[in-house]
């Protein structure tokens, strides 16, 4: 090989060496990253988009929020509320009288009388005659668990919590169990106690997405006590939002005072302390507190 040609080789060898080098020494820094944001100014059809030089970090994998993971049980919103009480005579919009339930042939006898709702006869969210026997915060909703004998057939299936709530055939899975009730930013709690309004058949709304049926009462699908009523607020016939709530998440509130049948007083009877499970549920006027 000639001595020019030996010189060329060389040459053209350390050329690539030197730019196989220069590559890598380039590489090894990362190009700055880049977020895209829609201008906020911009009319809604202007595609125009902002960049702003952002730090590279690694996407960290999706986790739910803590809201996400506390909701068990999600608000039905919006909901036509009709108010009702316990030895409510049959009426042209109420053909079924409310001195019996679909869970107590003798509600009115065993919740200690009838539950007048005329505002002058109540005070401190009861009757002024007497001191109710059972929670005056009771509701009912479009469903009833029970058939003649045993449980409805689909219960077992569709009540959530029915596995751990079944105490036999006789025993209703659904009376008792406790609710959140919202009109606008207050919130009450209360015991479901009754089927209704109109229907008891109505899984799908209760515990599924469906809407209420129509009814006589626009469309209700929630009936609530006069302690509801007053506490909230409302008119006889209102909107709200309301949700399940288990026990553990219940503050205390005019709810928890009276009633063989509510969970506080119960516990309360037995020594156990009721601790709320998360006080950011609880409205600002009812205190998250330890039960007294």
């Amino acid at each position: 090989m000639k001595p020019g040609t030996i010189t060329h080789t060389i040459a053209v060898t350390l050329s690539s060496i030197s730019a196989l080098f220069t590559h890598a020494a380039s590489g090894a820094v990362p190009a700055p990253k880049i977020k895209l944001s829609k201008k906020s100014s911009e009319p809604k059809n202007d595609k125009t988009l902002k960049f702003d030089p952002i730090s590279f970090s690694p996407a960290a994998p999706a986790e739910p929020s803590l809201t996400q993971a506390a909701e068990k049980f999600p608000w039905r919103k919006e909901i036509v509320t009709t108010v009702f009480w316990i030895g409510e005579k049959p009426t042209a919009n109420n053909p079924v009288p409310n001195v019996s339930g679909s869970w107590d042939t003798n509600w009115t006898k065993n919740y200690g009388g009838f539950d007048d709702p005329e505002k002058s006869r109540r005070h401190d969210f009861i009757p002024a005659k007497f001191t109710p026997r059972q929670n005056p915060f009771y509701c009912a909703l479009p469903y009833n668990d029970k058939a003649r004998e045993g449980h409805r057939p689909e219960a077992p299936r569709v009540v959530p919590w029915f596995k751990e709530a079944y105490q036999g055939p006789g025993v209703s899975t659904c009376k008792g169990r406790w609710i959140a009730i919202r009109k606008g930013n207050k919130v009450a709690y209360a015991q479901w106690e009754d089927a209704g309004p109109f229907r008891t058949d109505h899984w799908q709304y209760v515990f599924g997405n469906e809407r209420p049926k129509p009814n006589l009462n626009k469309g209700a699908g929630l009936d609530v006590s006069p302690a509801i009523r007053d506490y909230l607020g409302m008119e006889d016939t209102d909107v709200t939002d309301w949700k399940f709530v288990d026990f553990s998440e219940v503050p205390h509130g005019p709810w928890s005072k009276y009633g063989d049948n509510n969970t506080f007083v119960q516990n309360a009877r037995n020594g156990v302390t009721s601790v709320v499970a998360n006080p950011a549920t609880a409205p600002a006027t009812a205190p998250a507190t330890t039960q007294p």
